[in-house]
């Protein structure tokens, strides 16, 4: 019967507590084999039998679940979207933005970021910890990488915000103000910039639409000031022969996301509206054209521009594990695994029929990245396993509901958080397969990289 085995447990208890010890026995028997055991330890130590064998402690199983469904009440009365996601320095908070990415008038509507610590012995998924009115619509946001409480974040009106999440009353501490420096168009995407001059300090970088990528410094009055910009104007980007230009003259383009090299702070690669993805330099000192009424001079970064995707490219994402890899991802759907040597990819993979939001390497297993359709799935690729297919593919939400950010926990690798067009955000619990890096892994990812296909 189904009770059984709990009261054979329980006798077997009862008889351990019991049961009387010899311990002079015991000593005796451990000081007779101590000497063959030092021994056989020693031998065991010096053997070579199973270098490069990594041991893995975790059960394998090949399961993701949904450890958490976190939702704000007052961003889904009105019907906003999660359009971002951070996790903070400790990998214990998890912060995200409301707004809308689909079309509208709805520039000037309310928004939120809101943070949850999933630590926290009281968590409620309805109810963050903290929850931060902002007058325009928040397009991206990012935790500080060493101060747990700083997020900063971009606007839909052009504007860049940072909050102190440990300020409960009065949050926000810096601000661009609306001035001729601040961005014409939405920001899609906000990261912190190690100063080069002082490494403890942090710079501000925003992306727009504007084709402006723009570095910010605080300021003692709360303001924030520019210190360096760049411009991308088409005239100025050096279209490989085998890539049709696409557009001619002085036009700007429109900058949609962004990801620095992990090997060279010098080098980014950006994804734009015209489908290109391009590699930067913030080493360049030529002058972008023409001249804005920026107060820094602007330059041109562009250096070497990719093949297209068949429409805006949403997202980029450079490989923690290769210098020359990154993967892109659009409105066409697809995919792009990229050499930073050559124009054509390396890869390409269709994941979605609809638009592509998101794409993230995985900041511990060099094969796998996790992609956010259109489609409400998440999908995670292994390219260990396919260079075709996903290794698993989740439901976020219906088919109709876009997932429109990802982000793995860079302290906590088992976790992955996807925001979608409903408001959920969601936490995904990885599994093993997901966290546990093979044997072989670095060589197939350089096998990958040296596919030349040009």
């Amino acid at each position: 019967s189904g009770t059984q085995p709990m009261l054979w447990t329980i006798q077997n208890l009862n008889l351990q507590k019991e049961a009387p010890v010899d311990y002079a026995g015991l000593l005796s028997f451990l000081q007779g084999v101590e000497d063959v055991v030092i021994k056989e330890l020693n031998k065991n130590w010096r053997s070579h039998a199973f270098d490069g064998y990594e041991v893995n402690w975790v059960d394998q199983n090949e399961t993701v679940f949904c450890l958490h469904s976190l939702s704000c009440p007052e961003a889904q009365d009105q019907k906003l979207q999660v359009t971002s996601i951070s996790w903070n320095a400790t990998g214990s908070v998890v912060a995200c933005s409301y707004g809308r990415l689909d079309d509208g008038d709805w520039s000037t509507e309310k928004s939120y970021v809101c943070t949850w610590n999933l630590d926290r012995r009281g968590l409620n998924p309805k109810r963050p910890d903290l929850v931060v009115d902002v007058p325009s619509s928040v397009m991206c946001l990012a935790f500080h990488p060493s101060q747990p409480s700083l997020i900063v974040g971009g606007l839909y009106s052009g504007e860049v915000l940072i909050w102190d999440t440990s300020r409960i009353e009065d949050p926000l501490i810096w601000r661009t103000g609306m001035t001729d420096d601040t961005h014409t168009d939405p920001v899609y995407q906000v990261d912190w910039l190690q100063d080069s001059k002082h490494s403890h300090h942090f710079q501000i970088l925003s992306v727009s639409t504007d084709g402006k990528i723009l570095v910010w410094r605080t300021q003692r009055d709360g303001q924030l000031t520019l210190v360096e910009g760049f411009a991308l104007v088409a005239q100025q980007i050096p279209w490989s022969m085998k890539l049709k230009k696409r557009t001619r003259g002085e036009t700007a383009v429109g900058v949609t996301s962004l990801s620095f090299s992990c090997f060279d702070p010098s080098v980014f690669i950006i994804g734009v509206e015209g489908g290109y993805s391009l590699k930067c330099s913030t080493a360049v000192e030529t002058a972008a054209v023409p001249r804005t009424g920026s107060s820094v001079p602007l330059k041109a970064p562009a250096e070497f521009a990719f093949s297209p995707h068949g429409g805006p490219v949403y997202c980029v994402s450079c490989s923690p594990f290769h210098r020359n890899l990154f993967l892109s991802g659009g409105t066409d759907g697809h995919v792009h695994l990229h050499s930073m040597l050559q124009a054509q990819p390396l890869i390409s993979l269709q994941l979605s029929k609809k638009y592509l939001f998101s794409v993230r390497w995985s900041p511990v297993r060099p094969l796998v990245f996790a992609a956010a359709t259109g489609e409400g799935e998440v999908q995670l690729f292994d390219f260990g396993k396919s260079s075709q297919k996903p290794a698993v593919s989740v439901k976020q939400a219906s088919a109709q509901t876009a997932v429109y950010c990802i982000e793995f926990n860079f302290k906590q690798p088992q976790l992955l958080a996807a925001g979608d067009a409903s408001g959920m955000l969601k936490i995904w619990q990885l599994s093993s397969d997901f966290i546990q890096q093979g044997p072989r892994e670095m060589n197939h990812l350089e096998q990958l990289a040296n596919e030349v296909t040009d």
